[in-house]
Order: structure tokens, then sequence, then C-alpha cells
């Protein structure tokens, strides 16, 4: 419903869209706008997200908030704990537009289907104009993806990702044709790690006092949260974020390509940027740090296939998986092409198992609120793969865990690419793997309980026998992927005893899995 009011334009921001240049607040007078800011309960409880998460997010919107106040912003703020906070985005909304009397409110669109669902009922329930903008700090919009999408049969990142090239200009020649002669220089970024790997140490920044307040409300309000704050330390500002990337650009991404698939026990960030959560946040504007990279690649202070994958990684999968996000939901939540049932094991909260490789990933996960993309694709991602974990209780583990998940780029990245519950409209097959790929892409082998070169029975090490067990039940779905279609050609020339062993020793190792016990993750 439109009002006659001449009251100010009251502009919304979320949590994910601490932008100085964020569509909302361009054109506005400082004298004519109030911007509202809301810490609201829903948010932080819908998951049982990680402290850290809670922290990082809430910090980040109140130096977000004071930053604009300092610039001559009216700011409203709505804190976690404020008499007659309504707990929800609407809620508070509504509570606002009390308090102003806007004329207008003008947000930016909602990164997640079900915040957006909520704000499209806005015009309906509020008694003044509202708007809602496209979040135009991504590259793509939904209607370009989905001309792209139009009339293909599958939707490969690796194309989408030239359009987005061509349409930035990064890496690219006046001829039209990439850089180096080709688009992609993964095939040069696998390298496992050499003995003795380790990087330089990623900036870490000190809780000021309003990250230390937010500290102890989350341990007062989110005890029974996943994670430990002992080790919050990540950038909360612009400036922090800043110097985060001048850090990797400074000492880190000249082996951040070549490493970037490599896994170190202690290790936790090894070359990579360690910038999502500041990216996802708005501190970080993704197109700046993909032209930072092309610099240092054209300046020689970094090789070319370092900067294509960081540049991939941004302008490529991120704007890919936001993209296929949209175009795929809400069936996508649903999702479950290989009929996964099993309950997420308990040992995914607890990191209380005797395989090394899970146990490092999920101690980085609890104590820092972060694993980078290979831990997550390769071992605990395969895991849950092999094992047939239901995907609604994986997805809500990772959306819970990282502190740079959000659904619209959580939901893709385990629902499609790491569980195969799509049945292949993003990847082209299911990322299953055995022992010996995490034994020849890092050390975890060499200290575990279970050896990967031993294939069934006791010691031998369970990704093994499971990945068998894996191939043998979707048979019928999988054996004429051209991609991994021969696998079961090696798994044809096994004697029928051999056969038996692998899904026998997967069976007995399938049946000691305790599921989680309930209560970390959503609250439907």
């Amino acid at each position: 419903m439109a009002s006659d009011s001449t009251g100010p334009v009251l502009v919304p921001i979320l949590g994910d869209q601490l932008t100085r240049t964020l569509a909302s607040l361009r054109g506005r007078t400082k004298d004519d706008t109030v911007v509202l800011m809301m810490e609201v309960w829903d948010e932080a409880t819908y998951v049982k997200h990680h402290k850290q998460k809670i922290v990082l997010i809430f910090s980040a919107m109140r130096h977000f908030a004071a930053e604009l106040e300092d610039a001559g912003w009216t700011v409203d703020y709505v804190k976690l704990d404020a008499e007659d906070n309504a707990g929800s985005f609407t809620g508070e909304t509504a509570r606002a537009i009390e308090r102003h009397e806007p004329r207008l409110v003008s947000v930016v669109e909602a990164g997640e289907w079900r915040v957006r669902e909520d704000m499209e009922q806005w015009a309906d329930k509020f008694a003044c104009e509202v708007e809602i903008l496209r979040d135009d700090r991504f590259i793509c919009s939904q209607s370009e993806f989905e001309d792209w999408a139009e009339d293909r049969d599958s939707l490969r990142m690796e194309f989408f990702y030239r359009e987005m090239r061509r349409k930035t200009g990064l890496l690219m020649k006046e001829d039209g044709k990439p850089e180096g002669g080709e688009w992609n220089y993964d095939s040069e970024n696998r390298k496992p790690p050499k003995e003795g790997l380790s990087a330089p140490e990623r900036p870490k920044f000190e809780p000021d006092e309003i990250t230390q307040d937010c500290i102890d409300l989350v341990e007062d309000r989110f005890a029974d949260h996943f994670g430990n704050l002992d080790t919050f330390r990540w950038p909360v500002t612009r400036d922090e974020a800043e110097k985060a990337a001048d850090a990797f650009f400074a000492e880190r991404i000249e082996k951040f390509g070549p490493f970037q698939d490599a896994m170190v026990c202690g290790e936790d960030d090894l070359f990579h940027s360690m910038l999502s959560t500041s990216i996802n946040l708005g501190l970080l504007d993704p197109l700046e740090l993909c032209q930072r990279a092309e610099k240092a690649y054209e300046d020689g202070n970094a090789p070319l296939n370092s900067v294509e994958g960081f540049i991939r990684q941004l302008i490529g999968w991120r704007e890919y998986v936001r993209c296929f996000y949209w175009h795929q939901m809400p069936h996508l939540q649903k999702a479950n092409a290989l009929n996964a049932q099993r309950g997420l094991p308990e040992f995914y909260w607890t990191g209380e198992t005797d395989m090394a490789c899970l146990a490092d990933c999920i101690r980085s996960t609890r104590d820092n609120a972060h694993a980078h993309h290979i831990q997550r694709l390769m071992v605990l991602g395969n895991f849950a793969l092999l094992a047939g974990i239901n995907p609604r209780e994986v997805q809500d583990w990772y959306l819970v865990v990282y502190a740079d998940a959000y659904e619209w780029v959580e939901l893709p990245n385990v629902a499609a690419m790491i569980l195969y519950a799509d049945g292949g409209k993003l990847a082209s097959k299911p990322y299953a793997a055995s022992g010996n790929y995490i034994n020849k892409m890092s050390n975890y082998c060499s200290n575990c309980t279970f050896s990967p070169s031993k294939k069934t029975g006791e010691g031998a090490c369970p990704f093994n026998p499971l990945y068998w067990h894996f191939m043998d039940r979707h048979r019928d779905r999988l054996e004429s992927n051209h991609r991994i279609g021969r696998i079961y050609s090696t798994w044809d020339r096994m004697d029928d005893d051999r056969k038996k062993e692998y899904l026998d020793s997967a069976d007995s190792f399938l049946a000691t899995l305790d599921p989680a016990g309930g209560g970390w993750a959503r609250e439907e």
C-alpha cells in the first residue's frame, strides 16, 4: 500500500550487504534517509550457526553502522538484545516504519530464498511504497543467466566462466582470445604437498571492544551452538579486509595455484586467500580483487595459473553457483537423486574419529569456522557422498559450520557439487574418490590408524570399500556417464569373492556410524 507520507526513505541493510556503494544507498541524500540495520533471532537460529559466524556478522554489522554514522548517515540499529526486538527482518522493518513513517522502503534483494520470499510480501504488508533493487554487486544478473541457460542440456560452469571473462575483459587479449591461449589452467594447479610445505601466516585481527561485546553476547545467548570463540580473528571492517587482501597478494598468491588442492595436517590456511568471509559480507569487491590479481600477473608478481585460478573462483564459480541457486530453487533444497538416507554421523560435530583426514578437517572447522575447498569437497563431502548421508542433514551442517556459508553459495556446492543430489545438472560426475586421492593430495594418511594401501578388512582406509560400495549401489544411474563409466570395467574384472570383501567391509564400517543426536542444525 502506498501512503501520502512525506517522511524519509528507509533503507534496510542486511548483514551480508555491508557495502558503501550498495544500490539502495546510491543517490540517497543523508538528510532524507534512515538506514535500518537489524540483528534478529530468526537469522541467528534458523540453523544453529557456528559461534564465530554469528560474531563475525554482528561485529561487521556494528562496525559498518558506526562507519555510516561517522560519515553523516542516520542509522537505526537494532541489537539482538534490544527491548521489543521482533526477531525477524519483516517484524523489525514494520517497527521501523512505525518509528520513522517513511514514504519509501528501498531495499536490495536478499541473497537467500526464504528471506526474499518474505521481502516480496512487504509491499502488501506495509503502509508505504516498497522497492526491491537488484543486487548489482554481482557481475551476472539472473536474467542474463537464464538467457545463457535456455535450451542448454547441461549448465557447465566452464562455459559460463568464459562468458564472464569476455564480459569483464579479465585475462583477455585484444583479439578476444584468453591470456596464454587457454581458458583454464586447472591442470597446473594440482600439486601434492611437498614434505614440510607451509605458508606465511595470514593476518589475524585481535577483537576490539565492539567484537568483544559480540563475543560476550554469543557466549551468553548461543552457548549451545557449535564452535570455538577463543580463536576468533576474522576481519570485521573493510580496512581489515583490505589488509588481509594485501597480505594474500604480497605473500601467498604465487603458490596459491599449484597448491590449492593440497592438504597438510595442522596447516589450516596454506596459500588460500581466506577472503571469502569478507567478500560474502560485502566488505570486499570481488571484481576489484580480480583486477588486482590480473595486475599481479601483468607486473610479473604472480604466475598465470595462480591468477587464472583465483579469478575463476570469483567470476566463474561464485557467480555461477549464485545464479544456479536461483535457477534451481526451491526444489534444490529437497533434491536427493541418489536417495541417500543415512543420518549425519556424530563425529561431524565432535571430531572424534580415527580417520585422520576427517578429524583434522573437523578440528579446523570447529576452531576456525573454516576449511578450504578441497577439504570440504574431497574429505568431508566425499565421505558424506560415499556413505549415503541424507542431503538435507549435510546441507545444514555446511550452513552451520562455515563462516562464509550463506544458502545461495552453500546449497549448490553441497547438494549439487558434493552430493550429486540434483542428478548431474551442475556437476558432470559425482566427486567420489578412494583413500588413494587423499593420500596423494595430503599428508593425513602418514599418521592415520587406517592404511590407504589396504583395501578391505581390519585397518583398511574406510574410503576404499566405501568407494566401491557407492559405485556398486548406483551402477544403474552412473554406468552410462562417460566420465566414470569405465570404472565399472575395473569392478567387473574382480572376482565375486573380491567384490564381496569390498561390500562386506563397507557394510561393517557403515554399521559403526552413530548418527548425530540432533539439536545442532535446522529448527523446522
